[in-house]
């Protein structure tokens, strides 16, 4: 799937990856997509639990072109 922006958040471990989120979610517009490739496993349930609290859409996962998961968020606010 396509993203608007792709934060890079390889070899960080958490809570890295979701603070990097957090710290990016406002540079894209509302509406657009923001992918948060993370070879950290806790990624996948914190990604998702973050949207909740910050009420913001998680897309889904698919992989990066390396086969790295990608977290992917659409900002709704």
């Amino acid at each position: 799937m396509d993203v608007d922006v792709e934060l890079d958040c390889r070899g960080m471990r958490c809570p890295l990856p979701v603070i990097r989120l957090a710290n990016n979610i406002g540079d894209v517009p509302v509406g657009s997509t923001l992918g948060v490739v993370a070879d950290d496993p806790a990624a996948r349930p914190d990604v998702p639990a973050w949207c909740r609290m910050r009420e913001q859409e998680y897309v889904g996962e698919d992989t990066a072109a390396d086969g790295t998961p990608r977290y992917v968020v659409r900002r709704l606010r």
